[in-house]
């Protein structure tokens, strides 16, 4: 067959889930990583706090659990809570080990910051940039590995399942098994049959979906979207973290963001009448959870009728605030807002999805050879809302844990032969981009109005009647379009946003991130 490459292990996505997971498999077996634009085109460069980890003799792994769990309203797995929260020290030791640089103070001891949420200093960061440090040093690590093999500015368009050998096969299997993916390889032109042993979803988040979010333009879901058209299990869609925090800059994608870190710092969050209003909502004020914030600022909005609040730094020590945060400092200044002088506008802005592709202690998803990590993954942490920074480690534990299995059964799995190349029949025509462009204009409109930070049944259900008409217009324009990147986010922007509405509805309670006005 043409257009037809065989890997140990496909690894879609290259942030840190796909990186480190790449990085421990690599020593065995041939790699194949592939990714949408570049390789450091993720949301891991974009985030900006840091890593959670128990790190000192105060700090507890007991109150690191407690308060991951009472973020997550209870709704969390308390065991893979416990995992995360265990294993945290010895992943660290791995990223610095592979080059990482977290801050350290003047007597070398691990410069410690506090976020929303967190009863201790346990947050390790690299200024205001720890994504991006962590990205660097895996990537200067993959780049040089003999056995990874790299395609950029490649497309997964689907995984290969049963689905895709015919009819009899699917009949007589009632399991799914996982066998690589079609890939849309925007170099060539062509759509390559990947065959893989291993296929770890690596894919990150979905922010896309919203108008407003801190996500890099590739967070559109496609891991989730992908699994959840070959009947894998989603789970949590409904629990869409928004970010309290990200500068108002009206017109600026993805929105920049200003980390919680600087809260715990010190800032303090005031109406645009300069006063302060958390008191009203929290006895945690500033520094409770990002469910509470968001919705307390969301509410200061609405009820003013104004288009942010403000965040006032403007008492913190001038040359301790620019050192700790140089890259908020930097870009605040670039539009005219001194953060020594003025307050900063900030407003709330999709950030996180705590649900996605349900995964088991080995980051194993429902179908067989299939794994996932990263916030395309649904491992039960995060429960109803996220403890700020345990995304990062979530990703470090579960791919550390998806390698270990994965290298105990790779080499007894066979490539399946009967995969058929992909079938392009039909597809003939590119209609205007303007169709594709307006679709995701309208979803994001629908989203953010009816399915953000508070909710309703009424407006539940008005969103999944509009979004119903445009899936359908996508549907027939996917099936006699010449596949493009574009066409395909939106077609998987459709699936999130129906998964979310979906799953929103069937949760007939307000916790956490879903807060519904019928059951308050």
């Amino acid at each position: 067959m043409k257009n037809v490459h065989q890997t140990d292990f496909l690894i879609i996505g290259t942030g840190i889930a796909g990186l480190s997971f790449a990085l421990k498999v690599a020593e065995h077996g041939k790699v194949l990583l592939i990714t949408k634009t570049t390789l450091t085109d993720t949301t891991t460069r974009y985030a900006q706090g840091g890593i959670a980890a128990v790190m000192h003799q105060t700090d507890s792994i007991k109150k690191h659990i407690h308060d991951t769990m009472v973020a997550g309203g209870s709704l969390n797995d308390e065991e893979m809570v416990r995992i995360a929260v265990t294993e945290s020290r010895e992943r660290i030791q791995e990223l610095i080990e592979w080059g990482t640089k977290f801050d350290k103070t003047k007597n070398g001891e691990y410069a410690l910051s506090r976020e929303g949420g967190h009863s201790e200093n346990r947050v390790l960061h690299h200024k205001d940039s720890t994504g991006n440090e962590i990205e660097r040093a895996l990537y200067e690590a993959v780049r040089g590995h003999e056995n990874i093999e790299i395609w950029e500015n490649c497309f997964a368009i689907d995984i290969i399942t049963q689905h895709h050998l015919g009819e009899e096969v699917t009949r007589r299997r009632k399991d799914i098994a996982c066998y690589g993916a079609y890939v849309l390889r925007d170099d060539l032109k062509t759509i390559s049959t990947v065959l893989s042993k291993i296929t770890l979803l690596a894919t990150g988040g979905a922010g896309n979906v919203y108008l407003t979010t801190t996500n890099p333009r590739v967070a559109t879901g496609d891991g989730v979207a992908m699994v959840y058209r070959a009947k894998g299990m989603v789970k949590d869609m409904e629990f869409i973290q928004f970010h309290p925090t990200s500068l108002f800059n009206p017109g600026e994608t993805p929105s920049f963001l200003i980390t919680e870190a600087l809260r715990g710092f010190g800032a303090i969050l005031k109406g645009i009448d300069g006063k302060e209003f958390m008191q009203k909502y929290d006895a945690r004020q500033s520094l409770a959870p990002r469910d509470v914030v968001a919705r307390a600022i969301d509410k200061e909005m609405k009820t003013i009728g104004c288009e942010h609040v403000m965040l006032d730094c403007r008492h913190l020590h001038h040359n301790k605030l620019i050192e700790e945060f140089p890259g908020i400092f930097a870009k605040c200044l670039s539009i005219g807002i001194d953060i020594r002088k003025d307050m900063i506008p900030v407003v709330p802005a999709a950030h996180y999805m705590c649900g996605g592709i349900a995964t088991d202690e080995f980051a194993r998803t429902s179908i067989r050879h299939l794994y996932a990590s990263g916030e395309c993954a649904c491992t039960g942490l995060h429960g109803a809302n996220r403890l700020a920074s345990n995304s990062l480690l979530e990703a470090v534990v579960f791919s550390h844990r998806a390698a270990q299995h994965a290298l105990d059964i790779f080499k007894k799995i066979s490539f399946c032969e009967k995969v058929p190349e992909w079938n392009a029949e039909g597809m003939v025509l590119n209609e205007e981009m303007v169709l594709i462009t307006q679709s995701l204009k309208e979803i994001q409109q629908i989203m953010s109005s009816y399915v953000g930070i508070v909710r309703s049944d009424l407006r539940l259900k008005r969103a999944l009647d509009r979004l119903k008409i445009i899936h359908y217009e996508t549907e027939e324009l996917y099936n006699r379009s010449i596949l493009t990147r574009e066409i395909c986010e939106l077609r998987n922007i459709i699936n999130i946003a129906y998964i979310v509405i979906n799953q929103a509805m069937q949760r007939k309670e307000s916790i956490g991130l879903h807060y519904s006005l019928d059951y308050v």
